[in-house]
């Protein structure tokens, strides 16, 4: 379903968006923000990998 397709599509550009940002925050050693960026990772991924799946494969 194409509805699908675009929420996973957004899920996964937050995910890409997080990791860039995980990124910077390593070089400059910031705990908090990397602390902040792992919940948040997590709630992406609960959302992206959710059972069931957001709509049944017709």
């Amino acid at each position: 379903m194409k509805c699908d397709k675009e929420y996973n599509g957004y899920l996964f550009d937050q995910l890409e968006l997080i990791d860039r940002i995980e990124k910077v925050a390593k070089q400059c050693n910031s705990i908090e923000v990397l602390d902040a960026l792992a919940k948040e990772r997590k709630y992406i991924e609960r959302k992206l990998y959710q059972n069931p799946p957001l709509a049944k494969n017709e």
